[in-house]
């Protein structure tokens, strides 16, 4: 294994993290009791398997359901100063309400502190505001880093680029989980801020929500050759100094193993990565056109900004994803979660967008007058049925 200084903690974190919101039986709460023995054998060969590698950063949150009282069966059994273990709560009104869960989770947990503590979806201005408020939910957790109850201090975040800055400019986090990959790098400039910061820098679900790469298309097999998807994504996200560690939501001890290639390529990826880069731009712009591949973007409302709500710069990208690598599942996948995720992935379809009017929130756009086309060609190819967060399942 390989690690990087994790920012300002100065902890020395694994490239690769084990995520904990794949291997738990159930995203509800029920008793240990009721957790079947096969699930509970797996998740701690998960566990074992991750330590052996070097993979000592385990990563869960109060909402992961069953995650955190079944990592409580195992990670009392491993000597403590070799384990990084991170959860993450919710931000809340009520800040008193954020102690009394984060409580709940040490006692899930059966540990005396966790290393990290997240706070979990800072998604909007509002839950910005619970988190930063005199006597808000950083406050608490600082009051718990203080009792010892606490390591250091960060929050996650699927909110826009903009919210994302604003919450690292507060220059109260230690650290950043947020999304960036090779078919999303929108979030760059808060990596930026973040390392501005000394902060550390987390990606979220590189494997999954960047591009379901455990079952890629066809397609994006072709053009990541000789490397995996998976391998390419991982490659290219670590080729980034700034980045410090990938999220690995394993969900068997197996799950790790494709994701291991990656490190001894490490001190190549000016070699490798190149060609692959451009052959997956060559083929996008061979089918989405140059001047659409640079510029879509550009110009684009936010869901507020927009009649119906409907998350254009989303779709937009998913449209791309879709057509330029085949990529219609993962398409599919995000796509219907478009109000059913509330914050945590805002927007609407472009649903009945014949009765919209655009043209005032795209007057920024130079394709303002493809666009609605455009949103309505994304919604044939990709509407199904509707897809829920998975811990609404």
């Amino acid at each position: 294994m390989k690690y990087r200084r994790f920012g300002r903690t100065e902890l020395q974190i694994p490239v690769f993290s084990c995520g904990g919101m794949r291997y738990q039986y159930q995203w509800q709460d029920v008793p240990l009791s009721d957790i079947p023995e096969e699930n509970q054998r797996n998740l701690e060969a998960t566990i074992e398997r991750a330590i052996a590698l070097g993979i000592n950063h385990i990563e869960t949150a109060r909402g992961y359901g069953t995650s955190e009282i079944q990592l409580g069966q195992i990670l009392p059994k491993f000597d403590r100063d070799r384990l990084i273990v991170q959860t993450k709560v919710s931000p809340m009104e009520d800040s008193q309400d954020f102690r009394k869960t984060f409580e709940q989770s040490l006692k899930n947990l059966q540990l005396d502190y966790v290393d990290l503590l997240g706070l979990h979806g800072i998604n909007t201005d509002e839950l910005l505001d619970y988190s930063l408020k005199p006597g808000g939910c950083l406050d608490v957790a600082q009051q718990l880093q203080q009792q010892g109850k606490v390591g250091f201090i960060g929050f996650s975040t699927h909110a826009p680029t903009d919210i994302i800055i604003k919450a690292i400019n507060s220059d109260r986090f230690d650290y950043v989980n947020l999304h960036w990959y090779y078919i999303n790098q929108f979030n760059w400039p808060a990596i930026e801020a973040a390392i501005e910061r000394d902060m550390g820098v987390f990606i979220i679900s590189p494997s999954n929500k960047g591009g379901l790469l455990y079952e890629p298309s066809p397609k994006l097999v072709e053009l990541c050759k000789p490397l995996s998807p998976m391998v390419f994504n991982d490659l290219f996200c670590l080729s980034h100094p700034q980045v410090h560690t990938l999220s690995i939501g394993a969900s068997r001890p197996t799950d790790f193993d494709e994701h291991l290639k990656t490190l001894d390529l490490l001190d190549r990826t000016s070699e490798i990565l190149p060609p692959i880069i451009e052959r997956l731009e060559n083929a996008a712009i061979s089918v989405l056109g140059e001047d659409w591949f640079k510029t879509w973007h550009v110009g684009l409302p936010t869901p507020e900004e927009t009649p119906g709500n409907i998350s254009i710069h989303t779709i937009l990208w998913l449209r791309n994803l879709a057509i330029a690598y085949d990529m219609i599942e993962y398409g599919k996948m995000r796509y219907n979660l478009l109000g059913n995720a509330s914050h945590w992935f805002p927007g609407e379809k472009a649903e009945n967008i014949d009765r919209l009017d655009f043209n005032p929130c795209l007057s920024r756009s130079p394709h303002r007058e493809k666009i609605p086309q455009y949103l309505a060609e994304a919604h044939d190819l990709l509407v199904s049925s509707e897809v829920k967060r998975l811990s609404q399942q």
